[in-house]
């Protein structure tokens, strides 16, 4: 990695609204797909929005994992953290795309902290 982190953004279009509405279930997928990332999770919380919606963080020893869904729109946004080589994001996409039954979907990643900026830049400050 020459980076600091990879943050995987995805998009979850047209996906199962129950489910993305529920944040009981909605917890248990993201923790699945923590653990097929191969993440520890330290910690996590979900909440229910009035009258729709979930987001939830799951705090992984990597970074983080986090949900965003408008269960109106079928739509769920998903972020992805990591600051390891180890953690698996690929299986954890494509699980999720699986489990929140996303007939259309995307991602993208972007490295943070990319590390030959950060050495020019502490350099340039001294």
């Amino acid at each position: 990695m020459n980076s600091l982190g990879e943050h995987i953004l995805i998009e979850l279009y047209n996906c199962d609204i129950e489910l993305i509405d529920n944040s009981i279930d909605l917890e248990i997928v993201m923790l699945k797909s923590a653990d097929i990332a191969k993440a520890t999770v330290v910690k996590s919380i979900f909440h229910n929005f009035s009258p729709q919606g979930v987001t939830g963080v799951i705090v992984v020893e990597e970074s983080h994992f986090a949900i965003h869904t408008w269960p109106e729109h079928g739509y769920a946004a998903v972020d992805l953290f990591t600051c390891s080589d180890e953690m698996d994001y690929e299986a954890a996409y494509m699980f999720l795309v699986d489990a929140l039954k996303a007939q259309s979907h995307s991602f993208k990643k972007v490295l943070r902290g990319e590390k030959e900026f950060i050495s020019k830049d502490i350099m340039a400050q001294h």
